[in-house]
């Protein structure tokens, strides 16, 4: 039976739906509009931030809009600079993408009481009200993953997580989610942080096999963790996706290969280059005065060996 799961938000089924992404969005036509946008990323050194940069780049060029989107490389404390940064280059718009959902607070709020317009996109800001939230519910999706896992798993069975970036909103959410699911109905043997990063997710799973051999499930809270994790279990003498099944979250081109290539159970299909465009599109209406969503969700599909054919 064809796995196909679309975990949907209240807002989508009020009708709030954007072309090829899962939501729409009034069009946002190329008349020139006068302000700067800032775009502070966490990282560019991960390709589902590079994909939201990316869209953001395109739709910005579309628009005839001037962005500048700077690299805050997985450091809160240069992100906050960089927000500072684009403070002073007097910009009207701020998007941001939080390496630490607490930690960006207070240079999010100078923006605001500098009278600029925030946008956070992928992951919440604490400790700032901002204008508009664009992202996906990770609680929702990362829920629907682990009624994946207990679908293939007995009360007996150990899995472990691998955790996002600590303070990250989404990966709080994510392990949230998957808790939720699991309920104590397996056992969880380990969750560790492994900080969204290919690397540290191949070493900190050598290291939860070496303490647990046994292990069923590793469920990743991102791709690159989650391929990480893939060439550990390699390592370890096993096969993934028979052994040992992972699963990822994003949707990346090399996870969805991993997906087709049996070694990744699952992965959450978000469409990150969509998200930056559509983080540019709402930028735009606010320099033009136009009111906007508060809160904008946006729509996944869980995807599985069969269903990932049909992804684009």
């Amino acid at each position: 039976m064809k796995l196909i799961k679309k975990i949907a938000t209240g807002l989508l089924a009020a009708g709030m739906l954007l072309n090829g992404f899962g939501m729409t969005a009034t069009d946002v036509s190329a008349e020139e509009v006068e302000g700067k946008i800032g775009f502070s990323i966490s990282t560019l050194n991960n390709p589902f931030f590079v994909s939201i940069a990316d869209g953001a780049e395109e739709k910005a060029k579309e628009l005839g809009v001037d962005i500048s989107i700077v690299d805050a490389g997985n450091d809160p404390a240069k992100q906050s600079t960089d927000i500072e940064d684009l403070i002073s280059s007097g910009i009207k718009v701020l998007i941001v993408n939080p390496e630490d959902s607490a930690s960006v607070g207070p240079s999010v709020q100078m923006a605001i009481d500098a009278g600029i317009k925030v946008i956070s996109v992928d992951r919440i800001v604490e400790g700032a009200d901002v204008d508009a939230y664009i992202g996906t519910d990770n609680v929702k999706a990362a829920e629907s993953v682990g009624e994946y896992m207990l679908e293939k798993l007995s009360e007996e069975d150990e899995v472990a997580v691998l955790e996002g970036v600590p303070g990250a909103s989404s990966a709080i959410d994510r392990k949230e989610g998957l808790m939720n699911a699991l309920d104590g109905k397996v056992k969880v043997v380990s969750s560790q942080t492994a900080n969204y990063d290919r690397t540290e997710g191949m070493t900190v799973t050598e290291n939860i096999l070496q303490a647990n051999p046994n292990l069923k499930v590793i469920f990743a809270s991102n791709d690159e963790m989650a391929l990480g994790a893939i060439e550990a279990v390699n390592a370890f003498g096993k096969v993934p996706g028979e052994d040992i099944l992972v699963t990822g979250f994003d949707a990346t081109d090399d996870a969805k290969q991993a997906v087709k290539d049996g070694t990744m159970a699952v992965t959450v299909e978000q469409k990150p280059f969509d998200m930056g465009k559509l983080a540019v599109e709402t930028a735009v209406k606010m320099l033009k005065g136009e009111t906007v969503e508060k809160e904008i969700p946006t729509d996944v599909t869980l995807l599985d060996k069969e269903t990932v054919e049909d992804s684009e």
